[in-house]
């Protein structure tokens, strides 16, 4: 009968030099020996394996090039959105929620209070809810203060996304104390390796910035960095969105 021994080690750093020691004092006879060779159990961590980092360069430049190629489209979605605001605004269009009174109805819902019809009549008449009809009829109720035709709408705030680089250059110039304090309460949005700042602020307010920020095209002393040139015009569309027409 065949004597069989069976010779391993756990790691690449071990040998059977010990096991070859015992096996020759036990002076075994034609002995069939299978060996394991070192280090077919390895125990490297992860990331010390071969070819690992090759693994991981072509993941990182994976996910990279999928980050931008999603910035990108980010970045094409939101001026699409921008020039429909923009030809909305053109043809006469306004945004924002439709009223529940449609503008065919309006006249005989304000003609029918004139009359004497009660704001809860109409709203059963018309389907609709009692606020809905004091909207129709606001300037003809009791309490409505009227507001001079020569005294000007006050300005409502507005919140639009301004560019990093946009940002990063006004923070260097001299504004009024209003202007840098809706540069230093605007909220920081990342987007990959960039960023845009949320500023609220009124229209006036970020067509100061846009006009301060005019140098960034090229002239007054400093050069025309297409990045840089690119943002105002970006920033410049946004603003040019909340434009009424004609003014």
């Amino acid at each position: 009968m065949a004597n069989l021994v069976y010779k391993r080690v756990s790691t690449d750093q071990q040998s059977t030099a010990r096991q070859d020691l015992v096996l020759a004092e036990a002076q075994i006879e034609d002995p069939v020996v299978f060996e394991e060779e070192a280090g077919t159990s390895s125990r490297l961590h992860p990331l010390q394996r071969p070819k690992f980092g090759e693994l991981l360069s072509t993941l990182k430049f994976m996910v990279q090039t999928l980050a931008a190629a999603g910035e990108l489209q980010r970045d094409l979605q939101r001026e699409l959105t921008y020039d429909g605001l923009r030809t909305a605004v053109a043809k006469g269009n306004k945004g924002g929620r439709r009223p529940a009174v449609a503008a065919a109805k309006t006249g005989d819902v304000r003609t029918a209070y004139l009359e004497g019809r009660s704001i809860a009549a109409l709203a059963r008449d018309h389907c609709v809810s009692r606020g809905a009809i004091r909207t129709a009829v606001a300037d003809l109720l009791p309490d409505h203060t009227g507001i001079e035709e020569d005294s000007p709408a006050p300005e409502l705030p507005v919140t639009l996304d301004m560019p990093g680089k946009i940002a990063d250059f006004l923070r260097t110039a001299e504004l009024d104390s209003v202007a840098r304090a809706a540069l230093d309460q605007g909220v920081t949005v990342r987007r990959g390796q960039g960023y845009t700042l949320r500023v609220t602020a009124v229209l006036s307010l970020h067509r100061q910035f846009l006009t301060r920020c005019q140098p960034l095209d090229g002239g007054h002393g400093l050069p025309a960095i297409p990045a840089q040139r690119k943002a105002r015009r970006e920033y410049e569309n946004r603003v040019s969105t909340l434009t009424p027409t004609g003014s």
